[in-house]
């Protein structure tokens, strides 16, 4: 990768955000436009201002990126999209960010030849995901946050697609796209750009079995920003192409400042290579002052995580700065040639591009001839054209009268013709494409003739399963497989290993060939829970062998036909659709979660070390809000451990909801939605809780007991996400 091809890349949540970027030195703008972006409560561009924008942009010789950052329903993926891409499309868009699996293949079928830059919030953790969707056409990945500069250059060494990064601004608590908190708890999905930031609220915080501490003013999960100016040099060998400064929501101000400084020393950096390479302190203070919440720290590229990255607060502080917005001219080229008896010819260029113009004719001044000055004077009255002089020539005999409107004219014929061949090799024609069918659903089958599937994490819960009727098969971690694998096999259990949630760095030695290891011994497949885990299970030929999490999204149709064409065993129907989505969804080859405490954070932080120190040991800890509501957390130490070892990967905590989602009464719905089989989801329980609750669902699904006993949440099986 050559160096002089870095990118700053600055965000624009309004037009105004826009040039502001522009003007601070911006090779490149992302921008949300009122449909589908992860900022929904921005300002946003209207259908006019983007396009005017993705103009400016190839003006000045730079790009524009459309967020189209959000998971989308059938409805909106099919109806919408198609038509409110294809003006961006015809203008030029350079590339859109995309987060759902369904989007991007409707996109590779509707909008050749338009860059895809799969988003931050599909969680690409590794080189083997990267790989993955370079095969599948992205031209770049927006890496997880989390990740260090060692694992970075590894990804960069794996494929040749380009690699972008966050350099500056917020950072979630959650891995970008695994988070679920906003939305079961308030019903504003940050899969859908609407997040309310619970993780900036007060909580409470005790280890298992003691008392709570903290007080009311305590915020565990709410993070420094980053600011990672005196790490661009790392950054950049890294293989990080794309340097991205967060802030949509954020004022034209902060954007402009922020974009200047970085601007300033990429600059510096490109200069000298690196050498000398320092930042001065007034920099340093001047990148506090637009904006700061508890100070700042450099992320994740050079920590795991730690206590040193927490703000614990939600004070937002700014100092005495008002950055300017300078408002960006492309410097021009011209030379006016002024002869009696000729048309009045301006000719310009701008970055090697050319166009002349011609308008009335150049009078002999009978009297008092033009001077150069006041020609200069209305030659340079370029008012609101996004052009500037930087040379003017003119070329005229001495005794010549103009009409200034024939000046006016040509000028403006001049520019005119300038635009529009600056932005003409951008333009795109669209081509109609035959849409995709929504498929619907399959006919409903009986619940008791459903497949019952369960997971679980501890060894006596895996115990009570393997000998319990009624169960199908079971998801067992990799310590707890070789140990029931034979007895569940004995019993008739269908037999699944469980991956990680989150998949960082190498896998343990000797891992997969375990695992295939058990796959001879009759172990049926594995349980899936990101785009890491399922690449390199893929590189193996084990496609065919997955059942992919809820955590791979599958809100549409063409996402479920892009898994279809990978060809899995099944999918997971997704948690944040209701009940009446989900009977517009094709749910033949779908999983149904109906009993489980859901997962609304999967983090790279610890509350455990943040707050008490690391005890290196896998433990439960518990949250509590203003309301009192508990929210258990467990930490994962070892996340590739196995029943001997534990070797060491970066660890992350999973934060779950305070109380259980069951569907036992909704058993008549679940049913009418086609569903190939359901799964009840074991996590903090003990066993004794889980054989009461196994023994509820059973009775009520497949025996037609009638439900009773304890209330569940619906999650959003009868609300849905904002």
């Amino acid at each position: 990768m050559s160096q002089n091809h870095i990118e700053l890349l600055a965000p624009a949540g309004s037009y105004e955000g826009f040039e502001a970027a522009l003007g601070a030195g911006a090779d490149a703008i992302y921008a949300g436009g009122d449909l589908f972006g992860a900022r929904a409560y921005a300002k946003n561009f209207g259908q006019e201002e983007m396009l005017r924008a993705i103009d400016i942009a190839h003006i000045h010789g730079k790009k524009l990126y459309l967020t189209v950052n959000t998971l989308l329903k059938n409805r909106e993926l099919y109806e919408q999209l198609p038509d409110y891409l294809r003006p961006y499309y015809e203008t030029g868009l350079d590339a859109v960010i995309v987060q759902d699996m369904g989007v991007f293949s409707l996109i590779k079928q509707a909008f050749p030849g338009l860059h895809i830059h799969a988003s931050t919030q599909m969680t690409v953790t590794g080189p083997a995901g990267m790989k993955f969707l370079e095969q599948l056409g992205a031209d770049r990945v927006v890496a997880a946050r989390e990740l260090s500069l060692d694992e970075l250059s590894e990804m960069h060494k794996a494929s040749p697609i380009e690699i972008e990064a966050f350099i500056h601004g917020a950072l979630c608590y959650s891995y970008s796209g695994q988070c679920l908190m906003s939305s079961l708890l308030g019903g504003r999905s940050g899969n859908r750009g609407r997040c309310a930031q619970p993780c900036r609220l007060p909580y409470q915080t005790a280890l298992e079995g003691k008392k709570y501490k903290g007080t009311k003013d305590l915020c565990p999960l709410s993070l420094k920003d980053i600011c990672t100016i005196e790490l661009l040099p790392q950054i950049i060998n890294a293989g990080v192409m794309s340097l991205k400064i967060e802030g949509r929501m954020k004022q034209p101000g902060y954007t402009a400042g922020v974009t200047r400084i970085y601007r300033k020393y990429l600059d510096l950096f490109l200069e000298k290579g690196g050498e000398d390479y320092q930042v001065e302190e007034r920099d340093k203070k001047y990148l506090l002052d637009l904006f700061t919440r508890g100070g700042s720290c450099t992320g994740y590229y050079e920590m795991q995580n730690g206590p040193s990255m927490m703000a614990f607060s939600n004070e937002k502080k700014t100092g005495d700065v008002q950055p300017e917005i300078i408002k960006r001219k492309e410097k021009i080229y011209g030379n006016l040639i002024l002869f009696p008896g000729s048309p009045v010819i301006l000719e310009v260029s701008c970055r090697g591009t050319k166009v002349s113009a011609s308008a009335g004719e150049v009078q002999f001044a009978k009297n008092q001839p033009m001077e150069e000055v006041r020609i200069r004077q209305q030659m340079e009255k370029l008012g609101n054209t996004p052009f500037m002089w930087e040379n003017l020539d003119i070329d005229m005999d001495s005794r010549i009268f103009v009409p200034v409107k024939v000046l006016n004219e040509v000028r403006r014929e001049a520019l005119e013709a300038l635009e529009k061949q600056l932005i003409s090799p951008c333009k795109r024609d669209y081509h109609e494409p035959v849409r995709p069918s929504k498929k619907r659903g399959c006919n409903q089958m009986p619940m008791g003739n459903l497949p019952f599937y369960v997971s679980c994490e501890d060894d006596r819960t895996a115990e009570m399963l393997c000998r319990k009727e009624g169960v199908t098969g079971i998801y067992l971690p990799c310590s707890l497989m070789e140990k029931y694998l034979e007895k569940g096999l004995s019993y008739g259990k269908e037999m699944y290993l469980s991956l990680p949630h989150i998949t960082r760095g190498l896998v343990p030695d000797g891992y997969w060939e375990q695992a295939e290891e058990w796959l001879s011994r009759g172990m049926k497949g594995f349980l899936v829970r990101n785009l890491e885990t399922y690449a390199m299970l893929k590189e193996r030929k084990l496609s065919h062998k997955c059942v992919i999490d809820h955590s791979l999204y599958t809100w549409n149709n063409e996402a479920v036909s892009f898994w279809e064409k990978e060809h899995i065993l099944r999918n997971t129907v997704p948690l944040e659709l209701n009940e009446g989505e989900l009977r517009h969804r094709d749910n033949q080859n779908s999983e149904m979660l109906v009993y489980g405490y859901l997962p609304l954070m999967h983090s790279a932080q610890c509350i455990r070390k943040n707050l008490y120190g690391c005890s290196k040991r896998e433990e439960k800890l518990f949250l509590k809000d203003r309301y009192d509501k508990e929210f258990p957390m467990e930490c994962y130490c070892y996340p590739w451990k196995t029943g001997t070892t534990k070797e060491k990967s970066p660890c992350y905590n999973i934060i779950y909801n305070s109380l259980p989602y069951g569907l036992l009464k909704e058993k008549e719905q679940v049913k009418a939605l086609g569903v190939s089989c359901i799964r009840i989801s074991f996590t903090v329980e003990t066993a004794a809780e889980a054989e009461k609750i196994l023994h509820m669902f059973l009775d009520t699904c497949q025996q037609g007991q009638k439900s009773a006993g304890r209330e569940f949440t619906k999650g959003h099986f009868k609300r849905g996400a904002e």
